[in-house]
């Protein structure tokens, strides 16, 4: 009996799902995944529309009113992500007669709309082969949408809301020509805002005032240094000219019209004549699930068109502002660089190679320039549109009412808030205690050269010669000798390795910018390795520091001896392998091993020489060396910073500003702490170098005349003549 019920279960399941009784095949569980597909629809909705918060929050943060795109971008993922949205409003033949499974498909179809507008300005920052593939991918993206959707309305499987569905497919493919257009002015765009940036830097060099040899210097006049290079950078940002451009503020203005259409639809549906639209009654396939689809969709939908809409309000207002002095025809005047691409494509020859003919190359230039002639056309017919749908916002927003003067532009951008804001709130304050607690028994800088003397026998041999230093391996080495010095006070210790670890943040960004030939990677990689054991584990290497400094010992001598053994161990265990190589290209071990053995030898002679009673005075030599070495590298701030707002890059420049901006407001009072020294009348070369200040410090003394203030050594003008020169 139970095996008969067991073969019956088994044959209805089988049933189920494979063919029924009369041989044809069972489609009852074909649908019941998808409400889980529809969940994940919504989850791809709501991913969108948290990225476009993002950015829309960080608009609002740092004063951009023009909202870079920055966490939503034209690529790859959002595109497989607007493909999953839009699942929908693609389906042909499921079922969807309830109120909410209507306007998921509607919410679908602007939610496309929504996503072309927000990512326009990203358009800016690609490069033509990246532009051409996501413009592709997007064609067919929305053809795909709109086809299905004409289908469906042809059909009745979407049976209400048809002017409103009409509305957006219009809406959608304007769009999408706007995009497309406006994709072909970025080559000619970049190079008109290359030319501009590059008059604007040599009229800068001529105002200012070290052109005529004065010398200026200090965090006041670095400052006001880099807000000429961030409006310099801002004003020739690809994607600042992208988003206030004519087309883009126009796609702002379709955006929210399509958003408006669908927030009519919604409340018609729910509030106004819920009962005239005649739905049909059930439920579709997705079941609970389109109710989530509509809300994440809808939410998208509301928070992506505030961006665009803001940068059709913004440029209304400034056409309101400007439009007085402006004559109609110089308004609605198309200039050069919206065809010049192709106009430059027209005029040169097509390389078909299967072309051998004359008559037939020809007819492939003729049909090529007819093409072409066409979308100048389509291209001087849309910006000329959207000037005067810009210029008819403008007068109905304030009809013949003269509005108030508005400035075009915020003087006081980012910049601004990154150097007094941002970059204030975040001090590094370890650091700080460090330079001022070590300031008053400070030399100068002559901690530089103590932390290594020529008197070390090198481990090399002389015929190989030393390796450069780095500004970070010393720092790292001296820090780990630190930590392994018995009877040391634990809140002393803790309180130099914070130091140090902010210290290192700084010091890693300045090698960064200013080892451009890569002479010191290896170090500054042996330096990162060797730190990472320092503050997360207490080690050198495989050495415990802890340990090390917990056993009973009488003197540091005991201590140093045993960190050259071991340091003197692991340069052997390495050396006949890459004894070839030249010394900036030994491996990390061996140059952290190097390290390790010459400044522990350095201090062992120092501690014998001088006599000093107790490791307390010896740990706070070893802070002092700590301290000179990071104010050393912190003379290199304003070239960084000059560095930084010189990219040539037109895509990164704004960027690379900002960042620069950041660093001057984190560092301005260590900034200070090292204007009260005097630094030594160095190239900017021997400056950027720590082996450039060794070297002075071997051959000369620093005496007042040998000396100046360290900031006039250094300012962003004269970083701009070397440049130049």
């Amino acid at each position: 009996m139970e095996e008969a019920e067991e073969e019956t279960e088994h044959h209805q399941k089988k049933e189920a799902m494979g063919c029924d009784g009369q041989g044809k095949l069972s489609d009852s569980e074909f649908s019941k995944p998808l409400p889980w597909i529809g969940v994940y629809v919504a989850a791809a909705s709501l991913i969108c529309g948290l990225a476009m918060f993002a950015d829309l929050l960080r608009g609002f943060r740092n004063r951009r009113f023009w909202f870079p795109c920055k966490s939503f971008s034209l690529n790859a993922t959002t595109l497989t992500f607007l493909a999953v949205c839009v699942k929908l409003s693609v389906d042909l033949n499921t079922c969807m007669p309830s109120r909410q499974d209507q306007l998921s498909k509607l919410s679908s179809n602007v939610f496309v709309c929504t996503v072309m507008a927000n990512s326009m300005p990203s358009l800016g920052f690609m490069v033509t082969q990246d532009l051409l593939m996501n413009l592709v991918a997007l064609g067919i993206l929305v053809v795909t949408d709109v086809v299905n959707i004409c289908i469906q309305l042809g059909t009745g499987a979407i049976y209400v809301f048809p002017q409103e569905h009409a509305l957006v497919i219009v809406l959608t493919l304007l769009m999408f020509v706007i995009l497309t257009f406006s994709a072909i002015t970025v080559p000619a765009t970049k190079r008109f805002l290359e030319l501009k940036y590059k008059k604007s830097y040599e009229l800068a060099l001529k105002q200012c005032p070290l052109y005529q040899t004065e010398r200026r210097g200090g965090f006041c006049e670095l400052k006001e240094d880099l807000m000429k290079f961030w409006m310099m950078a801002h004003t020739c940002s690809p994607q600042f000219v992208m988003a206030r451009s004519v087309t883009c503020t126009t796609s702002g203005f379709l955006c929210f019209l399509s958003a408006v259409t669908l927030s009519e639809a919604i409340l018609r549906s729910y509030f106004i004549q819920p009962s005239s639209l005649g739905f049909c009654g059930g439920d579709s396939d997705y079941k609970w699930s389109t109710t989530l689809v509509l809300l994440s969709q809808a939410a998208a939908v509301a928070i992506g068109t505030v961006a665009p809409a803001s940068r059709w309000f913004t440029a209304v207002n400034l056409q309101c502002s400007s439009g007085a002095s402006k004559s109609l025809r110089d308004e609605l005047r198309v200039e050069s660089y919206w065809v010049e691409s192709l106009s430059e494509k027209k005029e040169h020859p097509l390389n078909f190679w299967m072309l051998h003919g004359r008559r037939s190359r020809k007819l492939a230039h003729d049909v090529n320039r007819c093409i072409l002639d066409l979308c100048i056309a389509i291209q001087y017919g849309m910006v000329f549109a959207s000037k005067f749908l810009r210029r008819g916002g403008a007068n109905g927003l304030y009809g013949t009412e003269q509005p108030r003067r508005h400035k075009p532009l915020d003087t006081k951008g980012p910049e601004e808030t990154a150097t007094n804001h941002l970059g204030r709130k975040k001090q590094p304050q370890n650091l700080i205690d460090l330079l001022e607690a070590t300031d008053p028994i400070s030399k100068g800088f002559e901690g530089i050269l103590e932390f290594d003397s020529d008197e070390v026998a090198s481990l090399a041999g002389s015929a190989s010669g030393e390796p450069p230093n780095c500004w970070a391996l010393p720092l790292v080495t001296l820090t780990s000798i630190a930590a392994s010095l018995p009877n040391i006070n634990p809140c002393l210790l803790k309180k130099l390795v914070k130091a140090v670890n902010e210290a290192l943040v700084y010091v890693k960004k300045f090698e960064d910018v200013l080892d451009i030939e890569g002479e010191l990677a290896n170090s500054r990689k042996a330096a990162e390795v060797v730190w990472l054991g320092v503050d997360l584990y207490h080690k050198w290497l495989k050495v415990d520091l802890q340990k090390l400094s917990k056993k009973q010992r009488a003197r540091p001598q005991e201590v140093f001896k045993e960190l050259e053994d071991i340091a003197k161990k692991e340069f052997s265990e390495s050396w006949e392998k890459n004894m070839l190589l030249k010394p900036s290209r030994w491996p990390i071990k061996i140059l952290a091993a190097n390290s390790m053995y010459r400044i522990s030898q350095t201090l062992s002679k120092k501690y014998e020489s001088r006599n000093i009673g107790t490791e307390d005075t010896l740990f706070r030599e070893v802070e002092r060396m700590v301290s000179d070495i990071v104010a050393g590298c912190f003379c290199n701030t304003a070239r960084v910073v000059g560095m930084q707002c010189l990219v040539t890059a037109v895509e990164v420049r704004e960027a690379s500003v900002r960042e620069a901006a950041m660093h001057l407001g984190r560092t301005e009072k260590i900034l200070e702490i090292v204007d009260r020294r005097c630094i030594p009348a160095l190239s900017h070369h021997k400056v950027a170098k720590i082996d450039g200040w060794r070297e002075f410090y071997k051959t000369n003394k620093c005496t007042p005349s040998s000396t100046t203030h360290p900031s006039t050594q250094c300012t962003t003008r004269q970083l701009i003549l070397t440049i130049e020169k």
